[in-house]
């Protein structure tokens, strides 16, 4: 067998399991991943000094207040509460870490969540 026979056939088996599990988890994970990605770029890790980095932070922070935004609906309140939570955590601690804070309502994903203040 090929190479390229064997990855077409990893691949068909990756899109079966996917095709398995429910869009309510893939969001969700989606989402963890984005807030976790989020606080450490915004120092909230066991190395604050070499992993801050607000530009990086600020993205991340952005689509996932839009996936929140737009999930949201989707997914249910009961999911959605803690992944909003954490989106404000991470928020407020953008700010906090910024040298030069954001006007209100200007901040990282306050677009779609309005103002964290």
């Amino acid at each position: 067998m090929s190479e390229q026979h064997a990855e077409s056939i990893e691949a068909q088996s990756a899109a079966r399991d996917i095709a398995e599990v429910p869009a309510v988890e893939i969001i969700t994970a989606a989402a963890v991943n984005l807030l976790s990605a989020a606080a450490i770029k915004c120092g909230l890790s066991d190395d604050p000094e070499n992993e801050t980095d607000l530009d990086e932070a600020r993205k991340l922070i952005n689509a996932l207040a839009g996936l929140i935004t737009a999930g949201a609906p989707e997914i249910s309140d009961s999911h959605a509460r803690p992944l909003r939570d954490g989106l404000r955590s991470v928020q407020l601690a953008f700010r906090e870490a910024s040298a030069i804070p954001d006007e209100p309502g200007k901040g990282p994903g306050e677009k779609y969540t309005g103002s964290v203040i």
